[in-house]
């Protein structure tokens, strides 16, 4: 009988033992649960962060967005959606058409029209801006209501790491948030950089400022010859402004230089100046207002000065890490750049992931991030397993005559396949729209580049001329699904288009015959 007690008395202690254990971890369970706010903390309100926020929410989970734009030096903000958005493709390819509209005029007299004499017709600059910046609120707006409506939070307060799990908001009024989540995506994206000399940050302006200018910019110098600095200085000298563009290496850097040179042919032709081999030495601001800009040459040393209205900087973009703290998080950064260092959008933090242009080594485009964001929350979330392909990833440059691409640059597919083993043809064409206004089609250029061997793959596709976005984004598609040129030599085009061309094309450069077109139709 002692002997069965005690039996029972051990099994009553056994039992209550794990019952407290059950507690103590059901106690613990629900103090972690309690603690955390969130299931994702994005910080950045551009449109990688806004696109994983949007589908993360769809899976049902708790979702902040965090987003706060500092002032530029000359004091410019603006509201949510990020650089795109606001300061980036939409107003500029809206200033690019305004500049497109200014030339048809010209065209539409020949075409018979009866207007004015276009040379006397100017741009209105500030209802031009007015009308850019009504367009790019309403997208504001928009945002705002979507992100209500699909009960995200979105937080006007600028996000940093306390630690992997720990997100503090610093909102306007100077209080902070502390949020606790589970996931954090870095989407803060870059800002402007601007060159160490003196006068630079204290009396030049960047893209960050250039669309919403209350007064006409007038005799510009834009500083830099990235895809920025041509894009402006194309569309301001279309619109009838002086512009000048300082290269300190190479145009374009980074995309095909033949397409680059004939670029830089075209915009010299149309009045852009270029200052090759150059780099800023200072700038001051002068009694008249405007301003000094100071240079030197690379080559000589040589230096020159001149007067101007407005100087534009657009030297490159640093990414925001440093206002982000991620160091406190433990994230890898690049030594550089100062980018995020990332394995599939995850960083070495296995809980803290980034898309967008803060992200080392990976396209800084819209669509990239956009993509890149709703494909990692359904991994996350949705149990998907489709990865980001960051590959072929097709771009435009908006310049006066524009220029699209996909897929490998000639320098690069030569670097990575070999000369010998590559195939390029090309072309010169003339668009139907530029006969009877007799517009110049000296740089409407295209090429593809694709394997010499049996089926000859595509592995690049080049375009200069108008619609070039337009032409170029049906044919990445094709390149995506590994196009081949016998596909493309076999493809009826569409006539009378420009992006036929691309079907016609016979000419090789191995074969050093002349690639101008003989005929619009044979």
């Amino acid at each position: 009988m002692m002997v069965s007690q005690r039996l029972c008395n051990r099994s009553l202690l056994k039992l209550s033992e794990k019952l407290l254990t059950n507690i103590r971890h059901l106690t613990t369970l629900r103090s972690s649960i309690a603690a955390k706010d969130y299931d994702l903390v994005v910080i950045g309100g551009g449109s990688g962060g806004l696109a994983c926020a949007k589908e993360a929410v769809s899976y049902g989970k708790k979702v902040a967005v965090l987003d706060f734009v500092t002032p530029s030096p000359q004091g410019t903000t603006w509201g949510l959606g990020g650089t795109c958005v606001n300061v980036g493709c939409i107003p500029k390819k809206l200033m690019h058409q305004a500049a497109l509209l200014g030339e048809a005029l010209h065209d539409a007299k020949e075409f018979g029209w009866e207007i004015p004499d276009p040379s006397t017709l100017k741009i209105n600059w500030t209802r031009l801006v007015e009308a850019v910046q009504n367009h790019v609120k309403s997208v504001n707006w928009v945002t705002r209501v979507e992100l209500r409506d699909k009960k995200v939070e979105y937080i006007n307060g600028h996000g940093h790491f306390a630690d992997p799990n720990t997100v503090i908001a610093t909102l306007k009024n100077g209080t902070e948030k502390v949020l606790k989540t589970d996931h954090v995506l870095i989407a803060c994206g870059g800002r402007p950089s601007f060159p160490e000399v003196p006068g630079a940050k204290e009396y030049c302006i960047t893209s960050d400022d250039i669309f919403s200018l209350e007064k006409p910019p007038g005799k510009t110098l834009v500083v830099g010859a990235g895809y920025i600095g041509l894009e402006c200085a194309g569309f301001l000298k279309g619109m009838g402004f002086d512009a000048t563009v300082m290269v300190r290496s190479v145009v374009l850097r980074g995309f095909d230089q033949q397409m680059a040179g004939l670029v830089t042919e075209e915009m010299t032709e149309r009045g852009v100046k270029f200052l090759h081999k150059c780099v800023p030495v200072s700038f001051e601001k002068l009694n008249s207002g405007r301003i000094l800009a100071k240079w030197r040459n690379t080559v000589d040393n040589s230096e020159f000065s001149g007067e101007f209205d407005t100087v534009l900087i657009a030297t490159g973009r640093r990414a925001l890490t440093k206002e982000l703290k991620a160091t406190n998080a433990g994230i890898d950064l690049d030594n550089n750049s100062l980018k995020v260092i990332a394995k599939l959008e995850q960083t070495n933090v296995p809980n803290v992931f980034a898309v967008g242009d803060v992200l080392q080594g990976r396209p800084e485009l819209t669509p990239v991030a956009v993509q890149a964001g709703k494909l990692l929350a359904a991994r996350l979330y949705g149990k998907s397993n489709n990865q980001m392909d960051y590959t072929n990833v097709a771009t435009t440059v908006f310049t006066p005559i524009e220029y699209g691409c996909v897929g490998y640059s000639e320098e690069a597919a030569i670097q990575n396949y070999g000369e010998d083993n590559l195939e390029i043809y090309h072309a010169f064409y003339k668009p139907l729209e530029f006969f009877i206004p007799q517009r110049s089609p000296a740089r409407c250029y295209l090429k593809v580049i694709c394997l010499r061997k049996a089926p000859r793959t595509i592995v690049g596709m080049h375009f200069i001329g108008p619609h070039a976005g337009e032409v170029i984004q049906g044919y990445a598609a094709a390149v995506k699904c590994g196009m081949t040129f016998d596909q493309l030599e076999n493809t009826v085009g569409i006539h009378p288009t420009v992006s036929e061309e691309f079907t016609r094309m016979v000419i090789t450069k191995r074969s050093g015959l002349d690639p101008t077109p003989q005929s619009c139709c044979s």
